[in-house]
């Protein structure tokens, strides 16, 4: 075993609640940060709106990637603590989808819900957006302590949305595109590849269990 995964397993419980948690809460909260000081210096091009919906949404599932990759880390350097990432990882997606979605509905549409009721179902990449955002409130919800032992069973159930809520922002990612679709293609395949690692290790486990 390598010295880096040695020191991966070592950190003991006050080191991940002292020093690890407030880091990596600081390092998530930098892209809002940016944005905010960016808005606040008119430094967000010639669009800032749209500069500010894309970000944020494009924040929203790097997240959701980044959440995706603690089981695979956590196997692969035999480092259990890094679950204790992994709320609020999911908790920081959630936030840059709500600023995401709070941007086009105050930003873009001045809260003219009619507006807003009518764009829903005439533009497709809106509408699955819209689904992704309401699929998240359940995980939201259900990501206390107290929801997982009285959920139990059900809650793994039901945070399998996690895998199915990237692949529709990613629809949402593509059809909003106009031209250029490298990003978007690019989030897929490390989506894809943060999936083979879970497919591997499920099919193996039910070959043990066989």
């Amino acid at each position: 075993m390598s010295s880096a995964t040695l020191k991966l397993n070592d950190l003991t419980k006050n080191q991940i609640a002292y020093i690890v948690k407030p880091l990596v809460f600081i390092l998530c909260l930098l892209p809002f940060l940016a944005l905010a000081i960016n808005a606040v210096n008119d430094n967000l091009g010639v669009n800032p709106v749209e500069t500010l919906t894309h970000e944020s949404g494009e924040w929203a599932l790097r997240f959701l990637l980044i959440t995706l990759c603690i089981t695979p880390m956590r196997r692969l350097f035999k480092a259990n603590w890094l679950i204790k990432l992994r709320r609020m990882l999911g908790l920081y997606a959630f936030f840059y989808a709500c600023l995401h979605f709070t941007t086009y509905i105050w930003l873009d549409q001045f809260f003219d819900w009619a507006e807003i009721l009518e764009d829903i179902p005439k533009r497709p990449f809106i509408t699955i957006g819209f689904v992704s955002f309401v699929l998240l409130l359940p995980l939201v919800i259900t990501s206390t302590n107290a929801m997982q032992r009285r959920l139990k069973k059900k809650w793994l159930t039901l945070h399998k949305l996690v895998y199915i809520i990237p692949l529709l922002v990613l629809l949402h990612f593509v059809w909003a595109q106009k031209a250029d679709y490298s990003m978007p293609m690019i989030y897929a395949i490390i989506f894809i590849a943060l999936l083979l690692p879970r497919a591997i290790h499920d099919r193996r486990n039910r070959s043990r269990q066989r």
